[in-house]
């Protein structure tokens, strides 16, 4: 009898070790919260992959993750004070983000349909008219630091309307324009108390016509 009473105690015992060891295996909420600040810094290092043209699409399998983390913490109720005050501050830095990069991104996409408009235009009217007039395009730009492919669009249309011209395009390289709109986009926006410029270019009366006012 006093073997099998030891035999329980023993397994007994064994379990009780197995279950704690489960439990130092389940990371901490400090872990998580070190995980998910991880987490969001590798996804703004994607977005800005992305939008330097480096990546094709945007990285929205990260930031599913991410958010699915955001939501199961969310629910978490052994936080401290302390942790809590952590996880209010990532998840008001991740909304911050997450709101740049929706205007970024839809921007990026206004600018891809603006550049097929000017194709469009360029067809209609024939590369090989001089002077003749050119359909205004249009780019909406928030950033134009990291808005380069909006940029890039805006330089090859008035690298086009100057053509139409006969305006020589030797003597203008796309870095130095993509620092004369950057600089451009942060004076109209400080000056004008918006969160976008709007581009114009078009070719009026044998003159190239380019414009920029707040996007409303």
């Amino acid at each position: 009898m006093v073997v099998k009473k030891n035999s329980e105690s023993r397994n007994g015992a064994g379990r009780q070790r197995e279950r704690a060891g489960v439990r130092d295996l389940q990371p901490t909420v400090d872990d998580q919260l070190g995980r998910l600040e991880e987490d969001i810094r590798r996804l703004k290092v994607e977005f800005d992959i992305y939008f330097n043209g480096a990546a094709k699409r945007p990285p929205y399998d990260t930031k599913s993750r991410v958010e699915t983390i955001i939501k199961r913490l969310g629910d978490e109720r052994s936080f401290t004070f302390a942790q809590r005050y952590r996880y209010n501050s990532l998840v008001a830095r991740y909304a911050s983000f997450r709101e740049l990069w929706r205007r970024s991104v839809q921007s990026r996409e206004e600018g891809r349909d603006a550049a097929a408009s000017a194709q469009a235009a360029r067809a209609a009217h024939g590369d090989g008219t001089r002077g003749a007039n050119l359909e205004r395009v249009t780019f909406a730009c928030a950033d134009a630091r990291s808005d380069v492919q909006i940029v890039k669009n805006l330089y090859d249309a008035i690298l086009e309307a100057k053509r139409k011209c006969g305006e020589t395009t030797d003597d203008f390289p796309f870095p130095q324009f993509h620092r004369l709109v950057a600089a451009k986009t942060d004076a109209l926006k400080d000056r004008l108390k918006c969160e976008r410029v709007r581009f114009s270019v078009s070719v009026e009366d044998g003159h190239v016509s380019f414009r920029a006012k707040a996007d409303e």
